[in-house]
């Protein structure tokens, strides 16, 4: 059977999900789009996620990868339109892209870039609000959270700011970032930051936004950042941000893995 890897650019609410990877007794992303992709394939299919994303946290721009049998490869649009009728309300494929040989949507990524929101006004705890950002509720320092990201960008171990326990394992901790900052939001109502990076640790943007959102209301010294930055483990970090402020916004691919329909 002829087949090719495809990469589905896909959006969810994490709010009623176990995160991105499968689970024996949970509800996860990956569970329910390989259920919908054994339905159209006709045999159980494998779909690989560029970021594994945690327990209620949100997409705008997951990169999901799997092979999708001859009946598919001339019809990248039947597929699309196949995989938004069948997966749940709280999933949806933004596009769908037919790749060349050797496509992995996690080890092809050459970045990927996260946002997280925080509203600092007391509407944040509006239920139409809550579940998708941090309701901090109060003013913050946007001069200290600015002068936070500007110590992110290059290359750092991340051992201080990740979750390093049991199960997250890494033949190394370093990342490289290419970008971090803080920007108000478009509705006046708090702040976002964003951050790119060629890969992150478990936990690793919560921790991070944690640590200096902490920095930003002086409940800890700027200078604890850049020694969180050299630390070998996460014993000083501040508690990570929680997860329904966060979004996976886009992974970038090299593009020549990108292959004509």
């Amino acid at each position: 059977m002829t087949s090719r890897p495809y990469l589905a650019v896909v959006q969810y609410d994490g709010a009623r999900f176990a995160g991105w990877q499968r689970q024996p007794n949970a509800r996860t992303v990956q569970a329910e789009f390989e259920a919908v992709l054994e339905r159209l394939m006709g045999e159980p299919t494998t779909a690989t996620g560029a970021g594994r994303t945690d327990t209620g946290v949100h997409a705008l721009g997951q990169g999901v990868g799997f092979l999708a049998g001859e009946r598919w490869v001339t019809d990248p649009a039947g597929l699309h339109r196949a995989l938004n009728a069948l997966l749940p309300r709280d999933v949806w494929v933004e596009r769908v892209h037919p790749m060349r040989p050797g496509f992995h949507a996690r080890n092809s990524a050459l970045a990927r870039r996260y946002r997280y929101v925080i509203g600092t006004d007391a509407a944040a705890y509006s239920p139409f609000r809550r579940p998708y950002e941090w309701a901090l509720g109060r003013p913050i320092d946007a001069a200290l959270l600015a002068r936070a990201a500007e110590a992110l960008p290059g290359e750092h171990d991340f051992r201080g700011l990740a979750a390093t326990g049991a199960g997250s394992a890494k033949p190394h901790y370093r990342s490289r970032v290419a970008l971090a900052q803080w920007a108000p939001r478009t509705d006046g109502a708090g702040v976002t930051f964003t951050i790119e990076a060629d890969r992150f640790l478990h936990r690793m943007v919560r921790f991070l936004v944690g640590a200096m959102v902490d920095i930003a209301l002086h409940r800890r010294p700027f200078e604890d950042l850049p020694r969180l930055l050299t630390a070998t483990d996460n014993q000083a970090a501040s508690p990570p941000a929680p997860p329904q402020g966060l979004y996976l916004l886009t992974v970038r691919y090299p593009a020549d893995l990108y292959a004509e329909a």
